[in-house]
C-alpha cells in the first residue's frame, strides 16, 4: 500500500500544471521539419472564454504552430500545457480523454462524401460515447440548428455549397461541446456574405456556449471583427501579442506592412546572394 508521501506526490504529478484562467500554456516551443526549423522559442497564453486570433504571411509558421495547439504534435522543445495537462508528460489515457474535450473545424469542412451530414455530425459520438443512435440523431439535429443548417442532416456533403459545408463541418466539431474550439483558414473559398455570416456564427457559439475559440486566418476584416486578442507570427518568430486597437495603432512598420500588404524593399548581400545560388560558402568552400 503507497505511503501518504507517495498518494501526496502522485497527486501533485496529476495536478494542474495551468495558470488560473488560462486554457493552454505554450513556453519556448521550438519545431522543425526534417532539418528546418519553423518555429523560434514561441510562448503565448489563451484564456478561457477569449477568442484568440493567429495570423501571419505564407511560412510564418501559423499552420504549424495550430498542429500543435490542437495536440496533433508532440514537441520536442518546450512546454504544451492544455487544459491543466503537459502535453509532454500525460498519460495515453490522459491524452485520450483531454482530445475529447477539443473540437476542429478544418479548412475544407472534411465531410465524409459517403455519408448523410447528419451521419458526419454524429461520428464524434460513434467513436466516443455509448449513446444510442436515437439520442445522437437529436443531439445532431440541435448542433444543427445552431449552425442554421435545420432539416439538412439527410442531404449528401455533395448537394450543400461551400458556405454550409463550413457550417455542417462546425457542427461536428460542437457536437460533444468541446472546451476549445479551432478553426483553420474559416473564410477561405468564401464570398464576403458568407464569411461574415460564419464570423458571427463563431461570436455566437462565444457567446451561446463559452467556448475558448482559436482562429488561424489570413484575413484582416474577419480576424479584426472576432478577435479579443491577436497573435502575429513572422519567419517563426511571435511578431505582435495583443487587441485589435493595439495591433492596428503598433507603430512597427514590419506589423503595418503585412497588415496592409505592402511589400518590403530588401538590401542584398553580394555574397550570400552567391552562397544560396550555387551551395558553397564563398568565405571558405562548400558550405
Amino acid at each position: 500500500m503507497p505511503s501518504t508521501q507517495q498518494s501526496t506526490q502522485q497527486q501533485d504529478e496529476n495536478a494542474p500544471t495551468i495558470t488560473p484562467g488560462n486554457v493552454i500554456e505554450v513556453r519556448n516551443l521550438v519545431t522543425y521539419y526534417g532539418t528546418r526549423r519553423i518555429l523560434n522559442d514561441v510562448s503565448l497564453d489563451i484564456r478561457e472564454g477569449e477568442i484568440m486570433v493567429i495570423m501571419g504571411g505564407s511560412g510564418s509558421g501559423k499552420s504549424t504552430l495550430l498542429r500543435y495547439l490542437m495536440a496533433l504534435e508532440k514537441q520536442t522543445s518546450g512546454t504544451i500545457n492544455i487544459l491543466g495537462h503537459d502535453i509532454g508528460k500525460i498519460s495515453k489515457k490522459d491524452f485520450f480523454n483531454m482530445r475529447k474535450k477539443l473540437g476542429v473545424a478544418f479548412q475544407g469542412g472534411a465531410l465524409f462524401s459517403s455519408m448523410t451530414v447528419g451521419e458526419n455530425i454524429m461520428l464524434p459520438l460513434y467513436e466516443h460515447t455509448n449513446l444510442d443512435r436515437k439520442t445522437m440523431e437529436i443531439m445532431a439535429r440541435m448542433k444543427l440548428e445552431v449552425v442554421s443548417l435545420a432539416g439538412f442532416e439527410n442531404l449528401m456533403p455533395s448537394e450543400l455549397s461551400g458556405g454550409m459545408i463550413k457550417r455542417a463541418a462546425v457542427a461536428r466539431a460542437i457536437v460533444m461541446d468541446p472546451k476549445i474550439l479551432f478553426f483553420d483558414e474559416p473564410s477561405a473559398g468564401l464570398d464576403p456574405v458568407v464569411s461574415s455570416a460564419l464570423d458571427d456564427l463563431i461570436l455566437t457559439l462565444r457567446e451561446a456556449m463559452g467556448m475558448t475559440i482559436v482562429v488561424v486566418t489570413h484575413e484582416l476584416e474577419s480576424a479584426f471583427k472576432i478577435a479579443d486578442r491577436i497573435t502575429m507570427l513572422d519567419r517563426g518568430d511571435i511578431l505582435f501579442q495583443g487587441t485589435v486597437e493595439e495591433i492596428r495603432n503598433h507603430p512597427s512598420e514590419r506589423i503595418q506592412n503585412l497588415l496592409n500588404r505592402r511589400s518590403e524593399d530588401q538590401t542584398i548581400d553580394p555574397d550570400e546572394y552567391m552562397k544560396r545560388l550555387t551551395g558553397e560558402d564563398v568565405k571558405g568552400g562548400l558550405a
